[in-house]
């Protein structure tokens, strides 16, 4: 194998070219003619190798920049962006935005965040960990973790690699209202995936770690035995015949759950009357054991944000209280839409935190007495106007609080708002990788289908 020339991930740039290329963006908009703008410069270095059987099979390093643009010629808007940062191109990009907004309909709802949502003091929330991860240093974590899983057991025959990522970035947003900020951040993963074997046939299965900080994740060696007793645990899978049955989500499938409940209260959606809980505001949409935090200034956390993509200040909130829903996903233009007033959350929710309750996995076992634990989905199956609900699934089947058997090729159906207030309880077992926290999600019943 060819030499590995070391190359970690670039250093950011300095935050004042940063802040100087927005003030040019704004300044060239405001001679072009432009009435407001805003304006996000972005730049990331990453670098992710993954590995497989011990051989390298793939290693990227991946620089980044950009700038985008959008200008308000009244109530008319136009966007344009580029990955060149050369003053001419500054000024062409922005006269393709004016370009645009020139020849778009006018929008009474188009237009900057208000002033006085602005985020004024922004606090410092952790996010920046960098890691400076050498190439072969990459390789021989990868390897590790690859090797721990098939390590664990002979039935585990083959694999799809061990994947270690680490990634740095910094955007600056600014607008003609005066604001100008941003942060760096840090983003780091590590994976694997195998595949074990018996005269049955064969399962695959995975496990990762994702952290703001490399000291908080997962080590190579828990990460590849735990994806190595994931597969392992789905041998001899079985099917099951068509019944309706109450379901277990594992935590990191019940995260999923809850995406598609905050996809029908995002302001799109509900602007545009194409989500099943249009108008619920102010009524019960889950059962009083569910309530719904957000919570974007913790530190560290995957997805906290001082301010959103708006430059609007985030603030926690309650979304759902006692099962009640207390507010909606909103940006400045799907509020003017919706007579409301921005949530915060333009380009997304901060950290969402499913209220966990007093039982752990085992004793959730127990109380599901009958039923499917279901550990992975497939397929995409779910349509948020009507809120019918539609995916392939694994996991296992229960008897007496007791796993009996791996199960396959099974559907599972239902309809989400059924679903939702259908939820008879919240384990305790909460996963935290990623920008909703959730524990386990008990449903009453739904439709399993199968032979």
């Amino acid at each position: 194998m060819p030499a590995i020339t070391t190359c970690p991930t670039a250093p950011l740039p300095p935050r004042e070219q940063l802040e100087n290329l927005v003030a040019s963006i704004l300044a060239e908009a405001r001679a072009q003619g432009a009435t407001a703008t805003e304006a996000a410069v972005s730049f990331g270095s990453a670098l992710s190798v993954t590995v497989r059987l011990g051989e390298v099979e793939t290693l990227e390093h991946h620089r980044q920049r950009g700038l985008g643009v959008t200008v308000y010629i009244g109530q008319s808007r136009g966007s344009a962006s580029t990955a060149d940062w050369r003053l001419e191109a500054i000024r062409d990009t922005v006269q393709s935005a004016c370009a645009i907004a020139r020849h778009t309909a006018k929008d009474s709802c188009a237009g900057l965040a208000d002033p006085d949502r602005l985020a004024k003091d922004i606090p410092d929330l952790d996010l920046y960990h960098p890691w400076p991860l050498a190439a072969e240093d990459a390789i021989a974590l990868a390897r590790a973790c690859e090797a721990a899983a098939l390590a664990l057991d002979p039935r585990i025959r083959n694999s799809e690699g061990g994947s270690i990522a680490t990634h740095t970035g910094l955007v600056l947003y600014g607008n003609s209202q005066g604001f100008c900020g941003g942060y760096p951040a840090t983003h780091h993963s590590l994976s694997c995936s195998v595949i074990a074997g018996d005269e049955a046939g064969m399962q695959r299965n995975h496990w990762y770690t994702m952290a703001r900080d490399r000291n908080d994740l997962e080590t190579p060696v828990a990460v590849g035995q735990k994806a190595g007793q994931r597969a392992l645990r789905r041998l001899g899978s079985r099917r099951l015949t068509t019944r309706q049955v109450p379901v277990l989500f594992a935590p990191e499938l019940a995260r999923g759950l809850i995406g598609h409940f905050v996809g029908a209260i995002r302001g799109g959606a509900l602007y545009r009357k194409s989500s099943f809980l249009l108008d619920r505001l102010g009524t019960l949409v889950f059962p009083d054991v569910v309530t719904i935090r957000e919570r974007p200034h913790w530190p560290k956390a995957l997805g906290s944000a001082p301010f959103d993509n708006e430059g609007v200040a985030t603030a926690d909130r309650d979304l759902v209280a006692g099962g009640v829903l207390q507010g909606y996903v909103l940006d400045s233009y799907s509020a003017r839409r919706l007579g409301m007033e921005t949530t915060g959350n333009a380009g997304g929710t901060h950290n969402l935190i499913v209220e966990p309750g007093p039982l752990g996995h085992e004793a959730l076992l127990r109380q599901l007495d009958r039923g499917l634990w279901v550990t992975e989905l497939m397929g995409h199956g779910v349509n948020l106007v009507t809120g019918d609900y539609s995916r392939g699934a694994s996991g296992f089947w229960v008897e007496n609080g007791q796993i009996q058997y791996p199960v396959h090729e099974i559907t599972i159906a239902g309809n989400l708002n059924t679903m939702f207030k259908g939820i008879v309880a919240v384990g305790s077992d909460v996963d935290v990788r990623g920008g909703i926290r959730c524990g386990s999600l008990l449903l009453e019943r739904m439709t399993v289908a199968g032979e």
